[in-house]
């Protein structure tokens, strides 16, 4: 037991923090406290953070698999949007076990000015994880449209919850813009139950849309046992939503995925995944996927393909509910 002690951060072997569900790592811990932190610190102790997750990012050495630690409490607000583009780099929320919706740990914004604020986040770090978080937008900035933009390779979200509150009258916005490479999310949602989507906007809760950031594309992509939410207004909305005919490459996949429109809905969405034309350069996978209040899962003849009993694009079948 040479190796073990207990300091003011909390215990530790050889130097490594010993905290129940982190990842043993070659790299450094930093600590990201919004309430009690400083950027003035070292944010390498629970007693030393951070304050603000922006420092942090600024502070993690690319490929070093460095794991920034976000505290449970109030939100970790940005006051403009957080680019992340170092490569192998783990954000873990504390605010307890990983889970669909309603975690503790936070990130969000509010009203921003800057044309630059696309998004409120923007990773196109290679290899970086997500974990425990949920990623808040309230941006009324006409340029920032999406709550987060991926454009990653191999990033991996664990139990993350994505959500803007605005935009919701335009089509071109989302909680996801997926310009990722092999990206992969397990158990996490996105949208909302409670905000109505405007009457005849698409404004899906993940955007597919070649080249937004530029020179990515959404190229093997993976979802499983994720919730997909919505509110409409309208029939034009869609959960997932394909812009042109090469917004997919190779594969999109979603498993086990459930697509929700509000009871309290105003309107019954046409097709939960669409797109404006056929995909050329990729398919779009749903195996054993569920609508609910959704008049069929699936557009027709755009490369999409549903795994399940479901014959034809019709309005019956065992993936789809209305009731």
């Amino acid at each position: 037991m040479g190796g073990y002690s207990f300091g003011s951060g909390g215990p530790t072997w050889n130097g490594i923090p010993m905290i129940g569900g982190l990842p043993v790592t070659y790299g450094t811990y930093y600590f990201v406290d919004y309430d009690n932190g400083s950027d003035g610190n070292t944010g390498k102790s629970s007693t030393k953070a951070f304050k603000t997750l922006s420092k942090a990012n600024d502070s993690v050495t690319t490929n070093k698999h460095d794991v920034v630690l976000l505290s449970g409490y109030s939100a970790h607000v940005l006051t403009e949007m957080l680019s992340i583009t170092k490569n192998r780099v783990h954000f873990i929320g504390l605010g307890g076990p990983a889970s669909h919706y309603g975690q503790r740990s936070r990130v969000t914004m509010g009203v921003t000015t800057a044309t630059a604020n696309t998004a409120m986040v923007k990773n196109t770090g290679v290899g970086n994880t997500f974990t425990g978080i949920k990623f808040a937008s309230d941006d009324t900035l006409t340029q920032g449209v999406d709550c987060f933009a991926e454009g990653g390779e191999y990033t991996k979200f664990y139990g993350c919850e994505f959500y803007k509150s605005t935009h919701l009258g335009v089509s071109a916005a989302s909680e996801l813009l997926l310009n990722g490479d092999s990206c992969q999310f397990y158990n996490c949602t996105f949208g909302s139950l409670v905000d109505t989507v405007t009457d005849n906007y698409i404004r899906p809760a993940v955007r597919l849309a070649r080249e937004v950031i530029t020179g990515k594309v959404c190229r093997d992509c993976y979802f499983e046992n994720c919730l997909f939410w919505k509110k409409a207004g309208g029939t034009e909305t869609q959960f997932v939503h394909a812009a042109g005919a090469t917004d997919v490459e190779r594969m999109l996949m979603f498993k086990d995925c459930t697509f929700i429109n509000a009871k309290l809905g105003a309107a019954l969405p046409a097709h939960a995944v669409g797109c404006a034309a056929a995909q050329t350069e990729g398919n779009i996978i749903l195996k054993n996927c569920t609508a609910v209040r959704c008049t069929i899962m699936a557009e027709a003849s755009v490369a999409i393909y549903v795994d399940g009993a479901v014959p034809t694009f019709a309005s019956t079948g065992v993936a789809k509910l209305t009731a």
